[in-house]
């Protein structure tokens, strides 16, 4: 391999994400790469710009923990879902009410779990309950957001709400289904899902630093020194704070902090682990989770037909991923709204971890083209020469 020429190319890396400062559509990035080529592992990383902006400017590190948004549905819940499939707790193609009776209601009985994990069962795709609690506490003058209360009520109207097509009729990305596999994970297991997630995922997989954060109404539990290690997200409107060491994605929050779409926090190293995990079982250099039963959760579904979910993971849609051009067909990958990503290629033996905070203090409707330029530049480092 001509290291010259792989390093010359990774450099483009730096130069797109300085770029997208320098444009106000992200305040930094971290970004890390591990791509093996025959017995060479082509390594990047990239550590640019600030983690915070206010309430006072800090510099981004690659120790910096970041909101991982929507990387909580295939990191900690669908990770959650296999592990109980493979310990026979329960099956893809249960119905979800065997485990949630409640679900039952509103002809919902042939919902399965498959469902959920693609994003076709039938449930609206998100709903502000965080705005139904809000106006509770208007009329009631009670405090209701993050409180148990408010977790159960959530969850609850989820569960007994209805269906806007029927299953497996079209795959519409949403929360609510991820919330409802939550609930499930608890019910099955249990536990708590963030306790069964610290115990059965991220202590395992040597994830340190990862996990949920509670919340109250008046924000983190975290304390001042803690806080200072994260990464800032938006300056929230309905909280009217930024949103610092504590979720962005409102029902998320509005339920505490621990839910099955939203909530985990982690720095890049740790999301690398949990990639290298994966590509370590697939390469059967690793037995941390069941290989066969990772492989299915890790196919297309066709849920329905022209759907590219897998079980609880993206894949490449060709001309327009997120993962660029180079990542191949037998890839997965999954977005976060606050600007974090995870792809992993199994042919490829590559991982590409992309964390950012493009939410903090940044216009929402901001060009955000950084991840398949990315991507792209690392791909082509590794394979040139």
């Amino acid at each position: 391999m001509k290291w010259a020429v792989v390093r010359r190319k990774l450099a483009r890396v730096d130069r797109a994400i300085d770029k997208a400062i320098a444009n106000a559509e992200i305040p930094g990035a971290v970004v890390m790469a591990k791509v093996r080529r025959e017995d060479e592992m082509v390594e990047h990383l990239s550590v640019r710009g600030m983690a915070v902006l206010r309430p006072e400017r800090m510099p981004m590190t690659q120790a910096t923990i970041f909101d991982l948004a929507s990387l909580t549905k295939p990191i900690a819940t669908t990770t959650a879902v296999l592990q109980l499939v493979h310990a026979g707790a329960i099956a893809l193609d249960d119905p979800v009410a065997k485990a949630l009776p409640v679900f039952s209601e509103r002809d919902k009985d042939l919902v399965t779990i498959r469902h959920l994990l693609t994003h076709s069962s039938g449930l609206k795709p998100w709903r502000g309950y965080h705005e139904v609690l809000l106006e509770k506490e208007r009329k009631t003058g009670e405090s209701l957001l993050a409180t148990p209360e408010a977790r159960e009520l959530i969850i609850d109207r989820i569960l007994r709400s209805g269906l806007v097509h029927e299953p497996g009729e079209a795959a519409v990305y949403g929360d609510l289904d991820f919330i409802a596999l939550g609930a499930l994970v608890e019910a099955v297991a249990q536990q708590p899902l963030d306790e069964y997630c610290r115990e059965h995922i991220f202590e395992p997989f040597g994830m340190e630093r990862t996990g949920f954060i509670h919340n109250t109404t008046a924000g983190s539990k975290l304390s001042e020194p803690e806080r200072r290690e994260y990464a800032g997200t938006e300056n929230c409107p309905w909280r009217n704070r930024i949103v610092w060491g504590e979720v962005h994605d409102p029902n998320a929050s509005a339920m505490g902090g621990v839910a099955g779409h939203a909530g985990l926090f982690a720095p890049v190293d740790d999301v690398m682990r949990f990639a290298q995990v994966m590509l370590d079982v697939h390469h059967g250099r690793s037995e941390l989770m069941p290989r066969e039963l990772l492989a299915s959760f890790c196919t297309r579904q066709r849920m329905p037909e022209n759907s590219d979910w897998a079980l609880g993971w993206d894949t490449p849609t060709k001309g327009a991923s997120s993962s660029g051009e180079h990542f191949s067909a037998n890839s997965v990958g999954h977005l976060g709204f606050t600007g974090t990503s995870l792809w992993i290629d199994f042919e490829r033996d590559a991982a590409v971890v992309m964390l950012t905070n493009r939410v903090h203090l940044v216009a929402k409707r901001s060009k955000f083209g950084l991840r398949p330029v990315v991507h792209d530049h690392i791909m082509d480092a590794a394979f040139s020469g």
